[in-house]
């Protein structure tokens, strides 16, 4: 059973950067999409970045060009580096299998800009 704890949240001005991490309890190896999600207050939760085990990514068009998401196998950890943060990112951030599995939310990360 993977186990994933989000950290690197925080308090941020726009156009600030932040990096998030995922790390994981249990072998990623074998899961061959990750992905960031990240849900906003009176929002669904929407998947933002997504990885695959030969470094292929795929972002969702409100953060391409922006976040760069990225994996280290041997460390079973997910990154998500976010540069020119906007207000609009506001919102609590989890990785995931893509797609995801119920049994493998973390408790997540804040990220808040403030304008």
């Amino acid at each position: 059973q993977v186990q994933l704890v989000e950290s690197g949240g925080g308090l941020v001005q726009a156009g600030g950067s932040l990096r998030l991490s995922c790390a994981a309890s249990g072998s990623i190896f074998s899961i061959n999409v990750m992905g960031w999600y990240r849900q906003a207050p009176g929002k669904l939760r929407e998947l933002v970045a997504r990885i695959t085990n030969s470094g292929s990514t795929i972002y969702a068009d409100s953060v391409k060009g922006r976040f760069t998401i990225s994996r280290d196998n041997p460390k079973n950890t997910v990154y998500l580096q976010m540069n020119s943060l906007k207000p609009e990112d506001t919102a609590a951030y989890y990785c995931n299998s893509v797609p995801y599995v119920d049994d493998y939310w973390g408790q997540g990360t804040q990220v808040t800009v403030s304008s």
